[in-house]
């Protein structure tokens, strides 16, 4: 007899043990302080985290783009309503309505992105100058998650090789770092709930970033990025397991030895820092062989995972030589 997949894996599983179970702990302490008063939430923050039906969008604004040869072709759009409302982005909450219904607080304007390291000279950016400095393109890429779930989404952006060229990395330079905003004021109510050591912090070694499809990204269906996606400028790796592609660029670094990322210190034994999509190495909790599309009817939405994610054509190169088995 067959058993059906459940249709999410739960919290309990993606995060590591430790991490659950603080968030367990801690939730059960801001129940009790919320109930005692000794939380001093705002009115509208206090809906957000205890109304299970609040939904909030952050605003968007339509976004001039030009067509893009790197697309994918050919498969059904997720609807806006479930990219937006089906996220991964713990800062924000570890269920996957949190972010929609909380990262309004998200303050994305006035927004600047620093460049350090080793480059000929620091450098900061704000939001409209990395607009302006190539033209923006609709590109639709697979999105694949480690949890086993999956997109497909119409992003907008351009190479992120385009501002690392900008940049003027030294030859020192091996690895990029992207570090996500963090303001305790701001998140710390809902990132709270995990022991994780923020800012997130994600990786890619230097051939990898200049790969043309890895993108800056800042919007998606023709509007400016969602906060709970991203906003307002996020880096999208379609060959990667979702959680490589950091949200919330405020810090870009050039270093020379690999960096440290979030998931991979929390729980190195199962999320690495290359984390190719790799359906022939599994989790050490779940099958990566398959994935289920969000949106599609039941009867669709499962599906054979595709190494690279189907982008194999343009990024198996850059591991020629590498066990894959050692490198999830």
């Amino acid at each position: 007899m067959l058993i059906g997949k459940p249709p999410d894996i739960p919290s309990s599983e993606f995060t590591p043990k430790r991490a659950y179970e603080a968030f367990i702990n801690r939730r059960r302490f801001l129940r009790g302080a919320a109930a005692t008063g000794a939380v001093a939430l705002g009115a509208d923050r206090i809906a957000s985290v205890f109304d299970p039906h609040a939904r909030v969008l952050a605003d968007t604004t339509k976004l001039q783009t030009v067509s893009s040869p790197l697309t994918t072709t050919g498969e059904q759009l997720t609807s806006l309503e479930d990219i937006t409302h089906y996220n991964n982005y713990y800062e924000f909450g570890v269920n996957k309505g949190d972010p929609a219904k909380n990262a309004h607080a998200l303050p994305t304007l006035p927004w600047s992105v620093k460049i350090e390291g080793k480059v000929a000279k620091p450098l900061t950016f704000d939001i409209d100058s990395l607009l302006k400095l190539r033209p923006l393109e609709d590109r639709v890429y697979r999105h694949r998650c480690v949890e086993a779930w999956s997109l497909v989404v119409p992003w907008i952006g351009y190479s992120l090789s385009e501002l690392i060229k900008e940049c003027q990395p030294l030859s020192s330079a091996k690895f990029v770092q992207f570090l996500s905003y963090y303001n305790r004021g701001v998140e710390g109510a809902w990132a709270y709930q995990t022991d994780i050591a923020w800012p997130y912090s994600e990786g890619l070694r230097m051939d990898e970033a200049m790969n043309p499809l890895a993108m800056l990204t800042f919007g998606l269906y023709g509007q400016t990025l969602p906060n709970q996606d991203g906003a307002p400028v996020r880096v999208v790796l379609p060959w990667k397991y979702g959680f490589k592609s950091a949200k919330s660029i405020v810090k870009i670094r050039f270093v020379e030895k690999m960096p440290h990322t979030t998931w991979n210190d929390e729980a190195p034994n199962e999320y690495g820092f290359y984390s190719n999509v790799n359906p022939n190495v599994d989790h050490p909790r779940w099958s990566q062989k398959t994935e289920r599309r969000i949106g599609l009817p039941f009867y669709e939405q499962r599906r054979t995972t595709l190494m690279f994610n189907g982008y194999g054509d343009q990024v198996a190169y850059l591991y020629k030589g590498m066990d894959l088995r050692k490198n999830f």
